[in-house]
């Protein structure tokens, strides 16, 4: 591969890069809306065409007070979804009233376990109660190596608290991840967006 150089040594004067030189840009793939909604599922658009996918979830209302974000992963396009896993969770919390605390939360992570990984702390149903964050999933069609992911949530919860919540992990399996569903640990998603895009 021929290397450019600038030819005063300056990055202003670089006007294009070599093919084989990521941008890092964005393509959104999809974007789905919930409407009382029982699961939101992302069965197409996650093959080989990009090395990591984002999810970015707005404003994710749950119609059940005191539940949590899920997702879980398919490596059949969906029809099942229930890949094992291993996760990491920890949370920075700070009520309205002036409490506040940090730390890894054992309940809320997953040991070699097929169930939904929680992806935030506990939220409410009030109008003004949702979660935000994005899931980043990386190397899905790998038939190699484990599928690891990484997600931030933050949300305000039924607490009057915010929390930061934090998540890692793998689906501990060499077949390739093709379906992602999100859905609250108990009742519909009331509303939200959630947009899945590529990343090259």
């Amino acid at each position: 591969m021929a290397l450019k150089f600038a030819v005063n040594n300056s990055l202003s004067a670089v006007t294009s890069l070599p093919a084989s030189i990521p941008t890092g840009s964005m393509t959104l793939l999809q974007t789905q809306t919930a409407s009382s909604s029982a699961t939101i599922d992302f069965t197409s658009n996650i093959d080989s065409t990009y090395d990591s996918y984002v999810f970015k979830f707005y404003n994710m209302h749950p119609a059940t007070n005191d539940v949590i974000l899920t997702f879980n992963g398919s490596t059949d396009s969906g029809s099942n979804y229930n890949v094992t896993k291993t996760t990491t969770f920890f949370v920075a919390r700070h009520s309205e009233s002036g409490s506040s605390n940090f730390g890894y939360v054992t309940n809320r992570d997953e040991a070699q376990s097929t169930s939904a990984q929680k992806l935030n702390y506990d939220i409410g149903n009030l109008d003004d109660e949702d979660v935000c964050g994005t899931l980043t999933l990386y190397n899905p069609s790998s038939t190699t190596f484990v599928k690891h992911f990484i997600s931030r949530a933050v949300g305000n919860g039924q607490a009057e608290e915010c929390h930061d919540s934090y998540v890692a992990g793998y689906f501990n399996t060499t077949s390739a991840v093709n379906g992602i569903r999100f859905q609250m640990s108990s009742g519909n998603i009331d509303s939200g967006v959630i947009k899945l895009y590529g990343i090259s």
